[in-house]
This record gives C-alpha cells, structure tokens and sequence, in this order.
C-alpha cells in the first residue's frame, strides 16, 4: 500500500537541553518559556554537587520528552542573570513559565524531588508536538484518511523512533489498507518486550489476518445450509475478523459459545479473546462482548 505524503520514521535532534549565556538569556530562556517551561540551572565548574545534580536534571528533562527544555547557566562566565535572580549559592535551579521564574530550588536533590520539581510545572502545560501529532494522526484514521494518519504518525516516530502508540498507529494504518507484511515490519519496530494498549490491538489484527481463510463463499453457503455447523461457522468468523469486521466476527464467535461453550475444548472463546484485544479494550466490541460472554459462561 502506498500511503500519500507518508515520511518514514527516523531520528530527529531535539533542542531540549544547551548551553546559555547572558547574551542568550531573553531568546533561550525568556521567549522560549512562553512556548513550553524551561528549566535554568546555574552552576560552576568547580561545584561538586553540580556534576551530581545537572546529569540527574538532564535525564528527568528527557524523560519528559520534549515538554520542558533545560538551560545550563556557567555563572562564572555569565554572573548577570544569576545576580539579578540573586543565586547566592550553586546549584540553584529556577524554573520559567510564561516568560517569567514560576518555582525554583537549590542544592542536590534526589531524583524523586527533580521528578516531582518537573511535574509540578509541567501541570496545565499545552501538548508536546508529538502528542499532537498522535492526536491529529488518530483523529484522521478515525475518519479513513489512512495517508494523513500515517504521515502524522511517522512524524511523530521521527521525534519518538520507540514511541509505541506512534507505532502501533502507523503499522494500523498499513494493516487497514491492507498492507499485512508492511504492517507486521513496522510493529516489529518496537523495543523487545514493550507493550500498550495500541500496539497490543494491532499486534492481535495481524494474528487475526494471518489466520483468516482467503473466501468466505463456502462457509456462507454451508451455515445457510446448516445453522449448527459451528466449523462453517467458525471459518467465516476468522474470515471476518481477518478483514477488520470485528463486531460480525464476535457476534458468531458468541454464537457459537451459546449452543456450545465447550465446542473444540473453548476454540471459540480463545478466538473472540483475541478478537477483543484486536478491537481494543475500550472499544464497544469488546465491552459488550466481554458482558456478553461473561453471561454465556457463568449462566
């Protein structure tokens, strides 16, 4: 499948954390905190708790992915912001929102307290662009435009490469247009042994198109036929399934657990487990049809 406008994945600089100065003081720290919170360190070269606290700051910050930036400030080299903001002691750290100094602390802090320092600021904080990215990628597979998803999707794996949701969202895209073998590779992109709800639900899909008969004809015509051949019908459910029709293939699966629920030692239970984790847990597919199976089984 070919997906218009589409920009495969890959690795993008991130201006989170630099260097300042007083000379860049307004643009890297003042403007740019009108746009997302910065964190301002100032240290010394000669500090030793410095080298304790601004690595454990880089970290939190990247860890935030792209929510807040930091700015180290050498106050050796540029003493004027420091002693207008009068840092009488190094570390000292001060936090900008909306152009001006918002929270702040000195000394080494345990990694907890940096985290909850960046939490707290980061409360009522717009959107990073990856997330609206995801946000404007979803809401164009919700409408059928499989090329705008997967271009906003790969977008946002250009600034998250192991973003899962991001990747689960673009490998759904080729899976809906058809694409298994494309669909498979890319959900082969995430790290070994990650797992979220997005990439779980496409991982099932593939299970399920992999699995599915190629026609649904002669399963069709032997149900019609016979309304207990629960094989014929069976087949057409993993056909269904297979094709994306999810709610068809569940209501046959439960079909089939109503007259019998032990029908091939629960082959029809184990297929419409994983036709609910195809359609997502929060899906009405698998909300109702959990209520639905759950009253079969314990009936």
């Amino acid at each position: 499948m070919s997906l218009i406008g589409e920009t495969m994945p890959g690795k993008a600089p991130a201006d989170l954390i630099k260097e300042g100065s007083d000379a860049g003081f307004v643009a890297d720290v003042i403007e740019a905190s009108k746009v997302q919170p910065v964190i301002v360190d100032f240290w010394a070269t000669w500090c030793g708790p410095c080298r304790q606290l601004t690595p454990a700051l880089e970290k939190a910050v990247l860890a935030a992915k792209g929510k807040v930036k930091l700015v180290k400030i050498d106050v050796d080299k540029n003493p004027v912001y420091a002693g207008q903001l009068r840092v009488q002691s190094i570390p000292t750290v001060y936090a900008f929102a909306d152009g001006k100094p918002v929270d702040g602390f000195m000394g080494a802090v345990p990694d907890s307290q940096i985290k909850a320092f960046i939490e707290k600021l980061l409360v009522g904080a717009p959107p990073s662009e990856v997330e609206e990215l995801l946000a404007m990628a979803k809401e164009s597979l919700d409408l059928g435009d499989l090329g705008g998803a997967a271009q906003a999707y790969a977008q946002a794996l250009q600034l998250e490469p192991e973003n899962l949701t991001a990747i689960g969202g673009l490998a759904r895209c080729y899976l809906a247009g058809g694409d298994n073998e494309r669909a498979t590779e890319v959900a082969a992109m995430a790290p070994a042994g990650a797992r979220n709800a997005d990439l779980e639900s496409v991982r099932a899909a593939l299970i399920l198109a992999a699995a599915a008969p190629s026609d649904t004809l002669e399963s069709e015509q032997r149900l019609a036929a016979d309304p207990n051949d629960h094989e014929a019908r069976f087949d057409l459910a993993k056909a269904l399934a297979g094709k994306g029709k999810l709610q068809e293939a569940a209501e046959h699966l439960l079909t089939i657990l109503t007259l019998d629920r032990d029908w091939r030692e629960g082959a029809a239970r184990a297929e419409l487990l994983t036709v609910f984790e195809a359609a997502g847990p929060a899906s009405d597919v698998a909300k109702q049809g959990r209520r639905r199976m759950a009253s079969i089984l314990f009936s």
